[in-house]
């Protein structure tokens, strides 16, 4: 066998591995967001659900104040 495709296979196989990584790290700070974003709104876990609150909750933030 060509060296060549032994190299391109085991490039393709490390960029395979490399993106399951990625996922992974990504899926992990977009669950660590979602848990900043619950607590902020003050709906931990333990908390009732946010399906009955008013209208506007969750809308804009104005961070200029």
């Amino acid at each position: 066998m060509d060296m060549s495709l032994v190299m391109a296979a085991m490039a393709a196989k490390a960029g395979g591995v490399q993106t399951q990584v990625a996922a992974t790290i990504m899926k992990s700070n977009m669950d660590a967001e979602k848990s900043n974003v619950l607590t902020l709104l003050g709906a931990g876990p333990n908390s009732p659900s946010l399906a009955n609150v008013g209208a506007g909750i969750g809308g804009n933030l104005n961070i200029a104040a």
